[in-house]
């Protein structure tokens, strides 16, 4: 199955979710998916989820129905606004230690109950746990806690016919940054058996690469833990692999994070934010990977390297089922911004279809 997630469209109520964004999603679906079913990966942040009654999930249920979509997966990551001034490390708070973070969730389990079509396995891709510099292991009870009062609302929902997972999205920068830290996580939080068919990974393509992981290694490993994947984020992020200096100011912005790890010889060198490595002075010579969701289709055109070349590992291993969802939320920040946003994501369809 291949979506997209809509966080690429401004939209934070829900009066902005069912209609601007939802304009914006039926002119994708008109040119990528004009005779057949479309799948799409909603992004709802918490006011839009807290506004959205079931009397209104139901009434976009069947608009669905009409325009011939259904909703798999809803993207629970950023809980406020996304495409703001500025939004940097606030996109990880609240985090899990937070009752906020829980409402918000069980929120999306609500209205996905409504949305999700029956014999599909649903999921909602979320922050993973939390920002690393924010968090500690005293944490780590609450949290448990937290995450447990979501599993036990998704176990009720599986008994009604509805399976959902949650799905932890690890991020350069974050207390789960990669496949191993995430077994390490699920090892010690050490969830009940029953609710364990409730709760895994967003696997996210550009994070992976900008973390140097071997796909097949992490998916492996990640099979062999019993932790499902139940979603994998194609996209594609920045490589430098020269005195590319230039070419990394044109990724300096001052809306989103955008971690960068050099890689020096055996080790890996990590920077919160691309401002940091580039006031370092960390070596052009070296090879750098930059947390910027770039269009699948971009190959930097002889300014910068991508690490779309990631992709088709991943998709050559991926877990059986696994939804496949284009994730280019940057496009109004990237520093060669497509003439027509339906345009570019058509184009990433092309791009990601041609592979599969």
């Amino acid at each position: 199955m291949l979506t997209y997630c809509t966080n690429i469209h401004p939209g934070e109520t829900w009066e902005e979710v069912s209609t601007s964004v939802w304009q914006n999603v039926l002119k994708v679906k008109e040119r990528v998916s004009p005779d057949a079913p479309f799948p799409v990966g909603l992004r709802v942040s918490a006011r839009a989820a807290r506004e959205a009654t079931t009397e209104s999930a139901v009434e976009f249920l069947e608009e669905l129905g009409q325009s011939g979509c259904f909703i798999p997966t809803i993207n629970g990551f950023p809980f406020g606004s996304f495409h703001g001034d500025r939004v940097k490390e606030q996109a990880y708070l609240p985090d899990w230690r937070s009752r906020e973070r829980v409402q918000y969730t069980l929120d999306l389990v609500r209205l996905l109950n409504v949305w999700l079509p029956n014999g599909i396995t649903g999921s909602i891709s979320t922050v993973p746990v939390g920002y690393r510099a924010h968090l500690n292991r005293q944490d780590f009870p609450l949290i448990r806690e937290n995450l447990l009062s979501v599993l036990k609302e998704l176990e009720g929902a599986a008994e009604g016919g509805k399976r959902i997972i949650l799905a932890l999205e690890p991020e350069p920068g974050c207390l789960l940054e990669t496949a191993e830290d995430a077994i390490r996580f699920f090892e010690t939080m050490d969830f009940p058996q029953d609710f364990r068919p409730f709760i895994g990974l967003c696997y996210d393509c550009c994070h992976g690469a900008v973390m140097f992981e071997e796909p097949r290694q992490a998916l492996f490993a990640l099979e062999q833990a019993g932790i499902t994947v139940p979603k994998i984020q194609v996209s594609s992020a920045v490589r430098l692999l020269r005195d590319h200096a230039a070419a990394a100011e044109l990724f300096r912005e001052p809306r989103y994070l955008h971690q960068t790890n050099v890689r020096r010889g055996a080790d890996i060198l990590p920077f919160g934010d691309l401002p940091d490595a580039l006031l370092e002075g960390a070596r052009m010579d070296e090879e750098w990977r930059i947390h910027f969701h770039l269009p699948l289709y971009d190959d930097g055109r002889g300014r910068y390297g991508t690490t779309n070349g990631f992709i088709p590992h991943v998709l050559a291993c991926r877990p059986a089922g696994a939804l496949l969802e284009i994730e280019t939320y940057t496009y109004d920040v990237l520093p060669d911004k497509p003439a027509s946003i339906t345009d570019s994501i058509c184009r990433e369809f092309e791009w990601l279809r041609s592979r599969l």
